[in-house]
């Protein structure tokens, strides 16, 4: 009974380590859509089309994914808005989170800045001769940091450069080694 008691301590003492929140580095902004540019897929965005949507749902509502797979979200976003050009963006990456980390770099190095909207068109218009479609009306689900964007000008504009996740990763070794040193001390209970 008394070993099970301290495996448990023992797993606590190394489970139990957490990271401190995130504080305002690795953040980045952007425009996901820009209204009135037809994309590759022979849409465009109207102005107001995420009005709606946005009331409803706001920014937390909208995930944040890799590539828009579902099964890689990456951070937060903080503010989704839409102004005179388009639908702008404010994201923070989540630093426990690896793939976020490898697109963090991929930013800051140019590699990767497209973004990419998922939505259910709710209302639109196509106009027969040039077969482009006017989405008026959009429920805004997702908003993806991809390779490749439909509407080429919709990019990553701003990428905080601070020492977010290095920091991180530095509390997070400290934390350990302190961790460490306590076990070493107390040895005696981890027997």
């Amino acid at each position: 009974m008394a070993t099970d008691r301290y495996a448990v301590r023992r797993a606590t003492a190394v489970v139990g380590l957490t990271l401190a929140g995130a504080t305002g580095e690795g953040r980045f902004s952007g425009y996901a859509s820009v209204f009135g540019e037809i994309d590759l897929g022979k849409d465009t965005i109207e102005r107001g089309a995420f009005l709606h949507s946005l009331a409803k749902r706001g920014a937390g509502g909208v995930r944040m994914l890799f590539q828009h797979d579902p099964n890689e979200p990456i951070g937060t976003w903080t503010t989704i808005r839409e102004d005179g050009r388009g639908l702008f963006v404010e994201g923070r990456l989540s630093p426990g989170v690896a793939r976020a980390r490898e697109v963090h770099q991929l930013m800051k190095g140019g590699a990767l800045d497209g973004l990419s909207i998922g939505f259910q068109t709710v209302k639109a218009r196509t106009d027969a001769k040039s077969g482009v479609r006017r989405v008026l009306e959009a429920d805004l689900w997702e908003i993806s940091v991809v390779t490749f964007p439909m509407l080429p000008s919709a990019r990553v504009s701003n990428v905080k450069h601070a020492r977010f996740f290095r920091d991180r990763e530095t509390e997070l070794v400290r934390t350990m080694r302190r961790a460490a040193r306590m076990m070493v001390e107390r040895k005696d209970i981890f027997r």
